[in-house]
């Protein structure tokens, strides 16, 4: 199946990041890290703009809008609040899924989500094959209306907030674990239980707990995929839109802390020498150039990815595989950087630079890690099989 990730020029009301929107982002994002709070006003808000519905089918009522446009904005939504970021691109994937499914109830889903009532998001990893997303250990079993699911899932974004959930199961008569069904459960279905409230050192608002499936069951119309055709969804589908995604999330964080540096660099002063930070110390000059370096090779690695993808190229897998590790590693380095040059300031939660450095930690250790991802790449490099 070649999957097609529209593109569409779009209305200006479904293209802006409003001022009111940055605002509650911003207001909302110290005490979201703070308390651990899933993020409510700011999902809000973002359903009224528009944006929950933002690459849903134009004839739903969504935006049509393709992975560039979704890149920008969840970059510019992840400088303002990492842990929003993160919930949106969950939900992108979720609702990628629902679109491309056979589902009976796939227009009624849709237009749910286009006019921003409903939130998704995916529940691929279990606790026995870990960050092996696309592997789960669970196994769907047939009943007299379609099949029970009982699964440990862990890491679910927006877990006990979200609508509706891409569940992952192995698929009823699979002989391998890349045999797999994706379903689609409603958030009061019976059979979900949730684990203790999320606790992560960084994008702390994102909900991300277990999701406990306990003789969950589902009709037929639940099934979101053929039957044994999940690996293919996860591959086609999601991985694409959450590695473009991520990969907006990570720049998104580093241009925050690359934005925060330069501003306290050039204002903090040493009264003594009448100087800036910046104008007195050149290793901090060093320091800003080497975050503004690093910044753009990621994101022209991430419009290169893009390009490739809109054009079909042959390639095109390689870069979407590449984007989320280089987008992830320069995080690291960038809110590294920006921690150092700040110094202090940075250390005791003055700037919002501490909370860029713990948020940024995440993607390189999120399924695909970037370990992972190295692998996989030398893996096609050499002509050897991914999987």
């Amino acid at each position: 199946m070649r999957y097609n990730y529209g593109l569409r020029k779009l209305s200006k009301r479904e293209l802006t990041m409003t001022d009111e929107l940055v605002a509650v982002l911003d207001q909302e994002a110290r005490p979201t890290d703070a308390e651990g709070k899933w993020p409510e006003r700011c999902i809000k808000i973002l359903a009224e703009s528009g944006l929950l519905g933002l690459t849903m089918p134009a004839d739903a009522g969504g935006g049509g809008a393709g992975m560039r446009k979704f890149a920008e904005v969840t970059e510019k939504i992840a400088e303002h609040c990492a842990s929003t970021a993160m919930i949106y691109l969950m939900h992108v994937c979720g609702a990628q899924v629902i679109a491309a499914s056979s589902s009976p109830r796939r227009n009624y889903l849709v237009k749910q989500i286009a006019s921003g009532k409903a939130v998704a998001t995916l529940a691929f990893s279990e606790k026995g094959s870990r960050s092996h997303f696309w592997a789960p250990v669970s196994r769907a079993l047939r009943n007299s209306r379609g099949v029970v699911l009982n699964c440990d899932k862990s890491f679910v974004t927006s877990a006990g907030h979200a609508d509706y959930y891409v569940v992952s199961s192995g698929s009823l008569d699979g002989k391998t674990v890349m045999d797999s069904t994706l379903y689609l459960i409603e958030k009061n279905t019976p059979g979900i239980e949730w684990s203790a409230a999320w606790d992560g050192v960084g994008l702390r608002g994102n909900a991300s707990s277990a999701m406990l499936i306990r003789k969950c069951h589902l009709d037929e119309s639940a099934r979101l995929t053929n039957e044994g055709e999940g690996f293919n969804s996860m591959m086609e589908v999601v991985l694409p839109w959450f590695q473009v995604g991520s990969s907006a999330v990570s720049i998104g964080i580093a241009e925050a802390a690359f934005a925060s540096s330069v501003a306290h660099t050039g204002s903090a002063r040493f009264e003594h020498l009448n100087e800036t930070l910046a104008s007195s110390i050149p290793g901090i000059r060093v320091r800003l150039a080497r975050m503004r370096l690093t910044l753009d090779s990621a994101r022209a690695y991430l419009d290169h990815t893009l390009t490739r993808i809109e054009k079909g190229s042959a390639d095109t897998m390689l870069f979407i595989l590449g984007s989320k590790a280089i987008a992830a590693e320069t995080a690291l380095t960038v809110t590294d950087e920006a921690m150092r040059a700040c110094g202090g300031a940075a250390f005791s939660r003055d700037l919002s630079i501490e909370r860029n450095f713990r948020d940024a930690r995440a993607a390189s250790i999120m399924a695909p890690t970037t370990d992972g991802l190295y692998d996989f790449i030398g893996k096609a490099l050499a002509g050897l099989p991914l999987f």
